[in-house]
């Protein structure tokens, strides 16, 4: 892929309704903007790439219905933060959550993914591409160099990495041109390897191998939750479920779905919430208490950190004609 605008962006953007504009005052002037049209919603995508290396990407639009959305990505490393996003992964499936740092990699099989109307999606991200850091990287750094692509697979998704979303803020605030762009988003970009690779090498520390009756036993634990994710639900019940410690069982559920126990609970809190939301006259504090929240600021804080928006907005916006 000798352009990655002309190859892969432009193609997928006006397939999926995006036009070429010029560039808003809001973004930065180094880049280029698609605007997505109105029939279908509202808001741009904007990118900057660095030929056959990589790219950033700003996304801040919303489509007028539940969108499903299916295409091929080219062989890339992908880490992104979500502002704001309400929708699921397909393939396999997972809530997409705002607020979280989440690593992908492309060119392995198609991404399928289904996003929820009228929901700003609201994200930075950056994608390497295989030039970069097969070829670019190992000849900058030949004593130093380590092929990211398992650290990548190892990040997945995550709500603690604040050295990531200091980085992925300032790239999204940065309004340089010509020259200066350049430099500075190259540089950035190596950063965000860097974080990733040295992140890695702290969860391998403190990581442990699942055998096949660990598995079993957190499959039984994970649909016990599933079952049972509106009530108040003891660590130590859990622990009974899955013939384990407490502090193994955190332990070994993080490693077996990337998130911790109270994480899961509310990604399924919150994706029910949203049904009812948009689909049922039951009050706000209704809402709350049915998915398992006995207050309704507790419930409305938590659902706009999954969202990015209050349960209020989330129903106006939802429920409009």
């Amino acid at each position: 892929m000798n352009n990655i605008l002309n190859d892969c962006y432009q193609p997928l953007l006006e397939k999926n309704g995006f036009s070429l504009i010029e560039m808003p005052e809001q973004f930065n002037p180094a880049g280029t903007c698609w605007r997505l049209s109105p029939e279908i919603g509202s808001g741009f995508y904007w990118v900057y790439a660095r030929k056959d290396l990589f790219d950033i990407k700003i996304h801040d639009f919303y489509f007028h219905e539940d969108s499903f959305m299916e295409f091929d990505l080219p062989e890339c490393l992908s880490i992104t933060k979500y502002e704001s996003i309400s929708g699921e992964e397909l393939s396999p499936y997972r809530r997409l959550s705002a607020e979280c740092i989440k690593t992908f990699v492309g060119g392995y099989e198609p991404y399928k993914v289904l996003i929820h109307k009228k929901i700003p999606i609201c994200s930075i991200g950056v994608e390497i591409m295989p030039a970069y850091y097969n070829d670019y990287l190992k000849k900058q750094y030949p004593g130093e160099y380590t092929n990211p692509l398992s650290a990548f697979r190892q990040i997945d998704q995550t709500t603690d990495f604040p050295e990531m979303e200091m980085l992925l803020h300032q790239i999204k605030t940065y309004r340089g041109d010509g020259i200066s762009a350049s430099l500075f988003y190259e540089g950035k970009v190596a950063e965000a390897v860097s974080l990733i690779v040295e992140s890695q090498k702290k969860i391998k520390k403190n990581e442990q191998h699942l055998s096949n009756q660990d598995i079993a036993a957190l499959e039984n634990v994970t649909a016990y939750l599933n079952d049972h994710y509106a009530f108040e639900i003891p660590l130590e019940r859990l622990a009974q479920i899955a013939c384990m410690g407490t502090t193994k069982l955190k332990t070994t559920f993080k490693q077996f779905h990337n998130c911790t126990v109270t994480e899961y609970i509310q990604q399924r809190r919150m994706s029910q919430a949203e049904h009812l939301l948009a689909k049922t006259d039951l009050t706000i504090g209704q809402v709350a208490q049915t998915v398992g929240y006995s207050t309704s600021s507790r419930f409305a804080e938590l659902f706009r950190k999954s969202t990015g928006i209050l349960p209020g907005e989330y129903r106006k916006i939802t429920q409009q004609k």
